[in-house]
């Protein structure tokens, strides 16, 4: 997935290739990767605590993992 911290609004849009999530905390001191954490646990309605940032701490670009296979959200599909 790829983040953009400092965003005036949370956003979530699907490229067919890749997840972008836009958040308004800022990237500093890890608020922005906790952020992403809280937005895509919304995103897939599931709770905070499935929800973990695997990879790209210091990076835009971010693999984020989820606990069990919820379904994604109406209009995305994996390919």
């Amino acid at each position: 997935m790829r983040a953009h911290p400092g965003a005036s609004r949370e956003k979530v849009a699907w490229d067919g290739d890749r997840l972008h999530l836009w958040v308004t905390a800022p990237a500093a001191e890890g608020q922005a990767n906790h952020a992403v954490a809280l937005a895509v646990a919304r995103w897939l309605e599931v709770p905070p605590s499935r929800v973990r940032l695997r990879a790209g701490t210091r990076s835009r670009t971010k693999l984020v993992e989820v606990d069990g296979d919820p379904p994604l959200p109406g209009g995305y599909q994996t390919r």
